[in-house]
């Protein structure tokens, strides 16, 4: 027979293992500005390092930053609130059709060599690459670890971006990334700016090379069912595809639109 004390002592302990246990399997918490980011860091790093993260990469997120202007840029994301004419006319769709056209003429073989084999014609991926970087022009220069590192410890989205932030560590132990790698707001490197998941899953080489980039953006279209022959515009087989590139509808449709009168259609 137990004792009142006893069943009191017990109680207290099951309750304190319990807490434990939740401290434990959710050590690093989010957080909404700089404050809380250094312990963050320290204890998302014990948790990566009991994932099997290597030293190499717990290094390169240590000496990650708070990146202020990542944030501000993802509370401010106003251009896919525009109508469809509108966002096609701030992100230069005219231009981008324009020389998009000629790439497609001086790069020919290229192009030919991506539709072969993964059935993605030269339309789709020159205005994505168009859309992305201005076809290389404008990468990015924000650190792509601090980004990716700030998203993870931000309360608004961290579960994706802790999954991300996963991803960039383990590409940064492969020697694919390292901390210094630049890119995007988001983290996205690249001709077309690839986010660290989707370089593990798709990429091909180093994706700051134009051929390497559009040859992984195939590879992704590919992988999220793009069908060789099939139309790609809005309520065609492949237009889903392009759908999972990018969640903006005004964006979706600009890269059907775009990629149509690049291919003449």
């Amino acid at each position: 027979m137990t004792s009142g004390r006893q069943l009191a002592t017990s109680a207290l302990a099951a309750i304190a293992l319990v807490a434990a246990l939740g401290t434990q399997g959710h050590a690093a918490q989010c957080g909404n500005g700089p404050g809380g980011f250094e312990t963050w860091k320290r204890q998302f790093a014990e948790e990566a390092g009991a994932k099997g993260v290597g030293q190499t990469a717990i290094g390169a997120l240590m000496g990650a930053n708070y990146a202020s202007a990542t944030i501000a840029a993802d509370r401010s994301q106003h251009s896919f609130s525009l109508s469809l004419e509108a966002f096609m006319a701030k992100r230069g769709a005219a231009t981008i059709v324009s020389r998009g056209r000629s790439l497609k003429q001086s790069q020919a073989a290229l192009f030919a060599s991506i539709q072969q084999r993964t059935g993605v014609p030269p339309g789709p991926l020159i205005a994505i690459w168009g859309m992305e970087t201005g076809f290389g022009s404008q990468r990015g220069n924000q650190n792509m670890l601090s980004s990716i590192a700030t998203l993870a410890y931000d309360c608004r989205r961290p579960e994706f971006f802790t999954e991300q932030l996963y991803a960039a560590l383990k590409l940064i132990d492969r020697g694919s990334l390292s901390g210094a790698t630049r890119g995007s707001m988001h983290g996205e490197v690249g001709q077309t700016q690839f986010m660290p998941k989707n370089i593990l899953a798709y990429g091909s080489g180093n994706l700051d090379v134009a051929a390497n980039a559009l040859s992984s953006t195939a590879n992704f279209l590919r992988a999220n069912g793009w069908r060789a022959g099939a139309g790609y515009q809005p309520g065609e087989a492949n237009f889903a595809a392009i759908e999972a590139w990018n969640a903006a509808q005004v964006y979706q449709k600009a890269i059907a639109i775009m990629g149509r009168q690049i291919d003449g259609q």
